[in-house]
């Protein structure tokens, strides 16, 4: 069986694949010598030059990455996408399902994730991804992850979840402000050009104060951090955009941040 056949194929049964383990963590400087702390985030669209980029970052010949699709509910069509993505990489791709049982999962979620060189949170419901990492303590091995240098990353829910806080779709009727793991300081926006609400969503709430000052992201451009500073801005596409958006003199202003193109 071909690579690409064989991992599709795994990924339509897959369940619990790696087998399998907060309100905001205090932000401390990593002690000397200790592992720097890595996150890669997109604003929509963690495509296989993101992984790539991800399994760089991690300084492994041929890194363990793990697809975690708690906010999309394991979605299988995410999981096949994830595996074909994956294909060509030299990559060792693995998921971990949050919906799980005592029955099909011998392993706890510190031994599953702890074992990953990354981690890729994936898009959906963000607010169901915290209430759901909270209630199993994933959000605590996420931050033990984090510390340790595995890196971290994602798109959509899976960008917005390691910052304090963001502009989410995840309740009805309007964007609202959802609160996260608090990893990196500030806010978050994903999407800031194909969702026509969040960009003046996201200025409005920094302009009124309830949203810090932070990052926004558009489809297919992202930020790679260091221990909560900007290492790189990146995008696959030409017109993607990152900016950094605050309140300068009473009046919200966005900072354009060019990306790099990454392939």
């Amino acid at each position: 069986m071909e690579r690409r056949d064989f991992v599709v194929s795994a990924a339509v049964s897959a369940v619990g694949l790696v087998g399998t383990g907060a309100a905001a963590f205090p932000q401390t400087r990593p002690a000397a010598g200790a592992a720097t702390r890595k996150i890669l985030i997109a604003g929509g669209g963690f495509g296989e030059a993101f992984i790539r980029y991800m399994a760089s970052l991690t300084g492994k010949e041929r890194p363990r990455l793990c697809y975690l699709p708690t906010a999309s509910a394991d979605s299988p069509s995410g999981i096949i996408t994830w595996f074909q993505n994956c294909a060509r990489l030299n990559v060792v791709p693995f998921v971990q399902e949050s919906f799980i049982s005592s029955y099909r999962m011998q392993q706890s979620w510190e031994d599953a994730l702890l074992s990953m060189d990354g981690i890729v949170a994936s898009g959906g419901n963000t607010l169901n991804q915290q209430a759901i990492w909270r209630a199993q303590g994933i959000d605590r091995v996420l931050r033990e992850a984090w510390d340790r240098g595995i890196v971290l990353g994602g798109a959509s829910a899976g960008s917005l979840c390691w910052f304090e806080e963001g502009t989410t779709d995840s309740r009805p009727k309007e964007l609202t402000k959802v609160e996260c793991l608090g990893f990196l300081r500030g806010s978050h926006s994903p999407h800031y050009d194909r969702e026509p609400e969040r960009r003046p969503t996201y200025q409005r709430l920094i302009a009124s104060g309830e949203l810090e000052p932070g990052y926004a992201c558009d489809n297919d451009a992202g930020i790679y951090f260091e221990d909560n500073e900007v290492r790189r801005v990146v995008s696959t596409r030409a017109e993607a955009r990152v900016y950094y958006v605050s309140v300068v003199g009473g009046r919200v202003v966005e900072r354009m941040m060019q990306p790099e193109r990454i392939a």
